[in-house]
C-alpha cells in the first residue's frame, strides 16, 4: 500500500473557475468546452476527462477523480489511458468506493493505481487492500504508522478470496512450514485405539 503525502504528490487537480471580475457564465462555458490543457500528472474530474479524452496526448499520464455514485463501467473504454483512478469516501461509513475498486480490478482488469481519498481511516486499510486499492490519502488525523499496523492484522490472509488472492484459503497451496507443523503434530498424536 502506498501512503500518499499531499505535500509531495505529483498529481495536481485542475480548477475550472472564473478569474475575479470576469463573466462567470461565459468563462465556465468556455472551460467546459475547451477542458483543461494537457500536462503530465493532471488529475481531472470525470466531466473534465470526458471533455478532453479525444484530444489528450497518449504519452501524458492522466488521472481521473470519480465520485462514489458513478458507475465505473463508464470508464471501461478509457482505462488503458488512465494512470490513476481516485475513488472518494465522502464519509467513512459509505463503502461504495470499495465496490468501485473491486469492479475496476476484477471486471475491468484495471492495472493502474487506484487511490482512496476523503474520510479514509487507518482501520479501513485491510479492506481497501482486499478490494483493489493500492494507494491512500489518509484523513488528516490518521497516522501512517497505525495504518501500516492495520495492514498486518491479517498477515496470514483471509478465508475468502479477494482481488489480491482470488482463491479461498482451502484452495491455496500449503506452505512448507505448515506441512512441517502438521507432520510434528501427527508424530506426537496418540495412535487411535
Amino acid at each position: 500500500m502506498n501512503f500518499v503525502d499531499s505535500n509531495t504528490d505529483p498529481w495536481e487537480t485542475v480548477e475550472t473557475g472564473a478569474e475575479p471580475g470576469a463573466d462567470v457564465r461565459a468563462e465556465a462555458d468556455a472551460a467546459r468546452v475547451a477542458g483543461p490543457a494537457p500536462a503530465p500528472h493532471r488529475l481531472l474530474t470525470l466531466d473534465q476527462w470526458k471533455a478532453v479524452r479525444a484530444t489528450w496526448p497518449a504519452a501524458l499520464p492522466v488521472g481521473v477523480m470519480v465520485d462514489n455514485t458513478v458507475d465505473v463501467g463508464e470508464l471501461a473504454v478509457d482505462l488503458s489511458r488512465l494512470t490513476l483512478v481516485v475513488l472518494q469516501f465522502p464519509k467513512w461509513v459509505d463503502g461504495r468506493a470499495y465496490s468501485q475498486a473491486r469492479l475496476l480490478r476484477a471486471r475491468h482488469r484495471y492495472a493502474g493505481e487506484i487511490r482512496a481519498t476523503g474520510e479514509v481511516l487507518a482501520d479501513m486499510l485491510p479492506l481497501l487492500q482486499r478490494t483493489g486499492f493500492d494507494a491512500v490519502l489518509l484523513r488528516g488525523d490518521q497516522s501512517v504508522a497505525t495504518a501500516r499496523r492495520a495492514l498486518g492484522f491479517f498477515a496470514d490472509g483471509h478465508y475468502q478470496g479477494d482481488v489480491v488472492e482470488p482463491r479461498p484459503l482451502f484452495l491455496r497451496e500449503r506452505r512448507p512450514e505448515d506441512a512441517r507443523v502438521d507432520a510434528r503434530e501427527s508424530a506426537t498424536a496418540p495412535a487411535p485405539a
